[in-house]
This record gives C-alpha cells, sequence and structure tokens, in this order.
C-alpha cells in the first residue's frame, strides 16, 4: 500500500501542493503535520509509523519533508528496511526498494542536512551584522524602565503578593522575576 506523508512548518503554508502530488502518486491514505522538521515527535507522523506495514511504501513530496538531519533521516531508514517498508521520494525520484534508489537516498539526505546548516549559517551572520549595527532582536519589553523600578520596588517591599503585582502592571510572572534577576 502506498501511504504518503507531507508536511509544513507554518500556518502560512499550504498543504494542497504536497497532497496532489501524493494523490496523484496513488497514495491510498495522507497523513499531514503542521509543525517543523526538527522536530522529532510529530503526531501524524507517529501515527503513521503505527499503520505502516511490512511490503507498504511510504511516499513524501520531498526528502525534507520527512526530517531535516541526516541523523534522523538515517534512522528512518534504518526503521524502514528492518521493517520492510520502502520510502519513495517524488521531487528527487528516490525509491529505496531499488539498491540505487538507497544509495541516492543517503546523497540527498546529506544535501538536506547541508542545506539546513547553511541556513543556519547565514541566519547567525545576519544577527551578528545586525548586532555590530547596534541592532538588538528579541521581543520588545513590557514595561518601560520606570515601571520597571516600581514593578522590582513593589516585589521587594513585600507589601503585595506576585499575583497584586503582576495584575497591577500588567504582566506575568516569569517577567516579573526577569525584571528583578536583572536589577
Amino acid at each position: 500500500m502506498l501511504i504518503g506523508y507531507s508536511r509544513i512548518s507554518t500556518q502560512l503554508q499550504n498543504v494542497d501542493l504536497q497532497h496532489d502530488a501524493l494523490t496523484q502518486a496513488g497514495c491510498e491514505k495522507i497523513f499531514s503535520d503542521k509543525i517543523s522538521g526538527t522536530v522529532a515527535e510529530r503526531p501524524a507522523l507517529s501515527k503513521l509509523k503505527e499503520i505502516l506495514r511490512k511490503g507498504d511504501t511510504l511516499v513524501v513530496w520531498r526528502l525534507d519533508r520527512l526530517g531535516r538531519s541526516l541523523k534522523d533521516l538515517i534512522e528512518w531508514m534504518y526503521y524502514f528496511e528492518k521493517e520492510g517498508i520502502a520510502l519513495k521520494s517524488l521531487q528527487e525520484s528516490i525509491d529505496t526498494s531499488t539498491a540505487t534508489g538507497k544509495l541516492v537516498f543517503h546523497i540527498f539526505a546529506a544535501m538536506a542536512e547541508f542545506e539546513r546548516n547553511l541556513i543556519q549559517e547565514r541566519t547567525q551572520a545576519g544577527l551578528s551584522a545586525a548586532r555590530a549595527r547596534g541592532r538588538v532582536g528579541g521581543r520588545p519589553k513590557g514595561l518601560n524602565e520606570d515601571k520597571r523600578k516600581l514593578a522590582v520596588k513593589l516585589y521587594h517591599s513585600k507589601e503585595h503578593s506576585i499575583d497584586q503585582i503582576c495584575g497591577m502592571m500588567g504582566i506575568s510572572k516569569p517577567t516579573l522575576y526577569s525584571y528583578v534577576k536583572s536589577e
């Protein structure tokens, strides 16, 4: 049986392209996740793993839909081989039911990890360049400096409970504690 798996990383992405390709490839069932490929535990993928049986073929639109790290993809490959399950990737034209397909799988898995590492390097370089220009990333502070000092003062005075201080200032407990810690 051909069973499809699709994955998108964000709610803004659309899974239709993958579903159409998997349906056209003859998949009888399709499982979908909306989660990053770097997350190992994915609900639909876990359910899919329970359903796959010897002789089945897992079909993905691209290898990076199954996993972004070489280690994860190779672990999946070992699992598939042990269970007698084939893997087919439509975009890379990989079919691990053949020796050539297995070789090509390992080459493309290495390339997927290389691409992920390049993205991380570019992101870090961009952040470093922004910091060098004086830009600070992250979330904006919840309170201005005067209100932060007041919240810390109220905390140290011990006249109000943590819940009262947070309610008055409109902040969460972790935010209050981070203000106290930074003072």
